[in-house]
Parts: structure tokens; sequence; C-alpha cells
């Protein structure tokens, strides 16, 4: 008979349960909480991996779309998160610009990806448990770091509105953009880790 590997939600106890029969309930041998349906598990995970699927569909929207429009003296510039980049790197800006393509293109990309593969089980047919807490812990890693640019426009764009000369506003790629970080962050909300530890014996 399969058993999967359960956690407590009261005192933390990891335990084996068995296949419980229709009408009861598998209690913690520890406190005598009620532990978590595998149903359960599945619901929440696929709402995580929907949220991750809408967060990847804004995603190019949030990088290609101007985030930046600058006007001076009549002149009017726009810029995206790719097309700076790309100046930031030709112009010799090399730190800067990589702190960029991996805070808006490296690091948000892994987190939706890994969190979609780990959210539909796409990762269990390759990936050991191991393997699939360590993506889990990379993902909550680098998601600190996905609104870092976000946050330097909002910076300069309050700094350069001190003069009269130069007129600073935020593109729609900065609405999309904060829009997909939350989508992804509500995704990892709902994702629930306790899958990853998941076992089944024959």
């Amino acid at each position: 008979m399969p058993s999967a590997l359960r956690t407590c939600s009261c005192c933390g106890l990891a335990q084996m349960l068995p296949p419980v029969p229709a009408g009861m309930r598998a209690a913690c041998v520890r406190c005598g909480t009620s532990l978590r349906k595998a149903s359960s598990h599945a619901r929440s995970n696929t709402r995580a991996a929907a949220i991750a699927v809408a967060a990847m569909i804004l995603y190019p929207l949030a990088v290609t779309m101007p985030i930046l429009n600058v006007a001076q003296m009549g002149h009017h510039t726009e810029s995206s998160i790719l097309s700076g980049i790309t100046t930031l790197l030709a112009d010799g800006q090399i730190l800067v610009g990589i702190i960029v393509l991996l805070c808006s293109v490296v690091f948000p990309l892994f987190k939706l990806v890994s969190l979609i593969m780990l959210s539909s089980g796409a990762a269990s047919a390759w990936l050991a448990h191991r393997h699939r807490a360590l993506t889990y812990h990379l993902i909550e890693w680098t998601g600190r770091w996905g609104m870092l640019d976000v946050l330097l426009v909002a910076i300069l764009v309050a700094a350069l509105k001190l003069g009269d000369m130069v007129e600073v506003h935020a593109g729609p790629a900065a609405t999309a953009f904060a829009a997909c970080v939350v989508l992804s962050l509500i995704a990892t909300a709902c994702f629930d880790p306790h899958r990853l530890w998941e076992v089944v014996d024959e």
C-alpha cells in the first residue's frame, strides 16, 4: 500500500501517512492535529502554477515596453529594460549592466520557470528530492532582488523631479514589471513546498 510523508502543521513532526479510508481523518501521533490531505496540496500548487504562468505572460511586456520616459528641453527619450541593459554594456558600465541584467532578466525568468516546473510536477520526472528543495531555496533567494531595478527607477524619478529642466515619468513597463513581481510573489506564497518531500512506497 502506498504511504506518503506528511509534516504536522502544528508541531512539525514528519510521519508516514498510510491511505486514509473515506469518512476518516489522519491525526498527528504527537499532538493530534489533523494532517492535510494530498488533494489540498495539489490544488494549492495548481493555483501557484496558474499564477506563475500569468506572470510569465506579463514578463515580455515588462522588459520590452518603455520603463522610463525622460523629457529635457523639448527632447523626449524612452528606454526599456532591454535597451537600457544594452546601452549600459555598450557605454562600458559593465558592473551596472550585469546587475540590471541579473535582477531584471535572469532572476525573474529563473524564478518563474522553476516555480512553474515545481508547481506543475514537471520537475519530479528528472530532479531528485534534494535538487527540488535546492531549486525552491534558490527561488526564495532570487525573489528578493526582483524589484531592484523598479526601485532604482522610482529613486531616479524622485531625484530628477527636484529640477525644473527635466521631466521623468515611469513608463508602462514599470506597472507591468511590478504586476509581474507581485504575481510571482503570490505564486510563491501559494506554493506548498511540502510536495517536494512526498515519497511513495510501492
